[in-house]
């Protein structure tokens, strides 16, 4: 008889979704967690998350290179707008540790057929190879890289781009679009698409993950595993790079519209909401969504649970308002 390896806690039971429950037994419940095993780049060719939808067809998918790594481009069928597509730089999650450039072509092709626009996913450097501030470097040369060569080599509108990512992609996210308006970069984001973002990286059970500290997948073990592989050094966790929940608000204040999605059951929640106020606070139009009784990773379960697929087609039509309105 097999042991149970992430047995969900008997208190979470009744607030987690039950149709998450079911899947969880099924399909989670003898899934070695990586964070539990000796670090091993080979930890990477385990499984992803379990449930994801097939990826939609799009009209293109092209691997292009950035100075550092290299980026996927996911372009619609038919004709583009007259003065382009607009155009969505996607990071995907993995705790900066896990996760590459086609773990989330399910999300990317929702993105680029839903909302009408071209994908970059970004295949940003991975820790602990690539510590911290790689994948952040990795996200502005994607940002140059469409300056100089999006209207020409992907058929984009350059006044159209957002920027967008789940958990650890949305902590670059969220980097990115501060480090636009902190560093001139010419262009002029005009969205941010937030999937569960990681925003303060000196969260603890003590501060803030209490709460939901018992509950799946995203474990304070996990995620502490995770930072330790990207941010091996405490000083940095309070850098705004790193945790954008302290940078200051004249920066923030000049960030284009956002939505931010949060999971109900996920340590990540409450820093979530904490910088979507954040933004709030300084006049950043804001949108948050929860999903109640959802774990962290419900974006890549949209094949097997209808809350992940709310998650998703949400996200589409708030980013296809930002591009279309």
């Amino acid at each position: 008889m097999q042991t149970p390896l992430q047995p969900l806690h008997p208190s979470v039971i009744a607030r987690l979704d039950p149709e998450y429950v079911e899947f969880h037994n099924k399909h989670v419940l003898y899934l070695t967690p990586p964070h539990t095993l000796p670090w091993s780049s080979e930890i990477r060719n385990g499984p992803a998350v379990p449930g994801a939808s097939e990826p939609l067809k799009v009209g293109k998918t092209q691997d292009y290179d950035l100075p550092k790594t290299k980026f996927r481009a996911f372009t619609p069928e038919g004709s583009p707008p007259t003065r382009g597509w607009p155009l969505l730089i996607y990071f995907h999650g993995g705790g900066w540790t896990l996760g590459n450039i086609a773990s989330e072509t399910s999300f990317c092709t929702n993105m680029c057929v839903r909302a009408e626009c071209v994908v970059m996913s970004i295949d940003y450097r991975l820790a602990p190879e690539h510590r911290y501030p790689a994948a952040v470097e990795d996200a502005v040369d994607s940002l140059h890289w469409v300056v100089k060569n999006g209207v020409q080599e992907l058929g984009i509108n350059i006044d159209k781009v957002a920027v967008g990512g789940s958990s650890s992609g949305g902590n670059l996210a969220t980097i990115l679009a501060l480090k636009a308006v902190e560093s001139n970069i010419p262009i002029s984001l005009i969205f941010q698409l937030l999937v569960v973002p990681v925003t303060d990286n000196t969260a603890t059970v003590a501060t803030a993950w209490a709460e939901n500290a018992l509950t799946p997948w995203l474990s304070p073990d996990r995620m502490n595993w995770f930072k330790g592989h990207y941010l091996p050094n405490e000083e940095d966790w309070t850098k705004w790079d790193a945790s954008p929940l302290f940078a200051p608000d004249e920066l923030v204040a000049k960030l284009p519209p956002a939505w931010v999605g949060v999971a109900e059951l996920d340590i990540l929640k409450e820093e979530g909401v904490q910088y979507a106020k954040k933004m709030e606070k300084v006049g950043i139009t804001v949108e948050i969504a929860e999903y109640k009784g959802a774990p962290h990773p419900i974006m890549a379960m949209d094949g097997a649970l209808s809350i992940g697929r709310k998650l998703v087609s949400d996200a589409a039509v708030a980013l296809k308002k930002a591009f279309y309105p």
